[in-house]
């Protein structure tokens, strides 16, 4: 078996409202359709993907996202060119997006250029760009923080 990429992801926000505003821009630029649009879900698929956030409970609401604890890392869309990353940059600074990294190059995989940024619960999203078959390319080996054990940045 050999899956076909990841179906969707879904996060809980501690702030759905300022979530479900920042998504409302965010994942309709990347080129996905709205198919669920309620009061506690906000849902959008395209590009082989889907991408979800969820109310949370009410024990939950209001709480941030910590990176590094147990649980989600970040998320990283894939884009189809570099100039797309480019693009996406120039977008999230008209949005006031925070930004954790503007559009660099990085030694991950050959050609790896990415923007890294957070939403408004501080949760960590990337836009890259790989060129050719990246990691998959015979003879090459992950690069950076990865190869050294140590990706927690």
């Amino acid at each position: 078996m050999e899956i076909n990429g990841i179906a969707h992801v879904f996060i809980t926000a501690g702030n759905f409202q300022a979530n479900r505003a920042f998504y409302a821009e965010l994942l309709p630029f990347l080129g996905m359709k709205v198919v669920a649009d309620t009061p506690t879900i906000f849902y959008c698929v395209g590009g082989r993907t889907a991408f979800g956030i969820e109310a949370p409970d009410d024990s939950e609401r209001g709480k941030r996202f910590r990176q590094g604890t147990v649980g989600l890392h970040h998320v990283c869309f894939r884009a189809r060119e570099r100039a797309d990353v480019d693009e996406a940059y120039a977008f999230l600074k008209k949005i006031g997006t925070h930004i954790v990294h503007g559009p660099q190059e990085d030694g991950y995989a050959p050609g790896y250029y990415s923007v890294l940024f957070e939403d408004p619960d501080g949760t960590r999203l990337e836009i890259n760009h790989v060129p050719g078959r990246g990691l998959l390319q015979p003879g090459t080996r992950i690069g950076g923080a990865y190869n050294e054990g140590n990706a927690a940045a």
